[in-house]
């Protein structure tokens, strides 16, 4: 008598046993008679929001699960600073037409390049250290060009994987060619991408950029000042940069917010400087930053 062995059988198919077994549907089948998860135009419906929503949560977390994430450090940047090398070209193109305006922009694009090598460095550093160490930590960064591109690059270059949390626009934003293919994610919701930036992160490393880059900075600050998250290191990129766009002081001088609040962030200069203040915040041995909570 052969007897079944097999206690953890499903008792149920699975969606995709479901719809493989179906007897192909004509083109013309009516919305209705579709299988509500196979029934695209049923789940593009404004009433559906909160399930996409949903799905956008569960899609990379339960993919980052699989592969073994549980702690990432996020960078953040403009996607408009480019490499020294590309710079340097910039600059050569600029003199050789002759063009002041255009020689002036190409110079700045050079003194900001200086932020993408050191995205680039600190990424291999992170990716390098942590895996030595047994305990890796993953490179996160928008997916997208300039200071997210050096982020992935330095991973990459580190022999390390790093994730890329993409982003629908009306001018599309492609993912950069250093973002890990099974780690690159696609978003549509802002507020979804941003909770992920945030789900399993040791630290926030915040690069000079625009507009996306400052909503992204102040919204985490906002979090951890407010208790919503649990506090974590936020490094930015440059004193120099932040203090000219940002007069902190007068934030404090008009009592808009706490002195004490002046300790959310610290600035660092180099990678190293940067690296080396996360370690004065974690003991980097392997288990230390199993997340929970964001």
């Amino acid at each position: 008598m052969n007897k079944r062995i097999d206690l953890a059988a499903r008792n149920f198919p699975s969606a995709e046993e479901e719809l493989k077994a179906l007897v192909p549907q004509s083109p013309d089948t009516c919305s209705a008679y579709r299988l509500a998860f196979d029934d695209k135009e049923f789940l593009l419906r404004d009433e559906l929001r909160p399930v996409r929503m949903q799905l956008e949560l569960l899609k990379p977390e339960l993919t980052q699960q699989e592969q073994g994430i549980t702690s990432t450090i996020v960078i953040f940047g403009s996607a408009r600073v480019v490499s020294r090398e590309r710079a340097l070209g910039l600059v050569s193109e600029a003199l050789a037409l002759g063009d002041a305006a255009a020689i002036k922009r190409a110079e700045m694009q050079l003194k900001m390049s200086a932020y993408y090598e050191e995205a680039r460095r600190f990424a291999a550093i992170v990716t390098r250290v942590s895996v030595e160490r047994g305990n890796p930590i993953y490179v996160t960064t928008g997916g997208g060009p300039g200071i997210m591109e050096a982020g992935n690059r330095g991973a990459h270059e580190a022999g390390g994987k790093s994730i890329g949390l993409n982003i629908v626009l009306p001018r599309e934003q492609q993912p950069n060619p250093y973002v890990t293919p099974e780690l690159c994610f696609r978003f549509h919701y802002f507020a979804l991408r941003k909770m992920h930036f945030l789900m399993r992160s040791i630290a926030l490393v915040c690069f000079p950029g625009g507009f996306g880059t400052l909503d992204e900075l102040f919204e985490m600050m906002t979090l951890i000042q407010t208790g919503k998250s649990r506090r974590r290191p936020i490094l930015l990129f440059g004193r120099e940069f932040w203090t000219k766009l940002i007069n902190f002081d007068q934030l404090i001088e008009t009592g808009l917010v706490n002195a004490v609040d002046l300790g959310l962030f610290h600035f660092v200069e180099t990678a190293e400087e940067a690296w080396a203040l996360l370690e004065s915040e974690y003991d980097m041995n392997p288990g230390d930053f199993d997340q929970d909570e964001t």
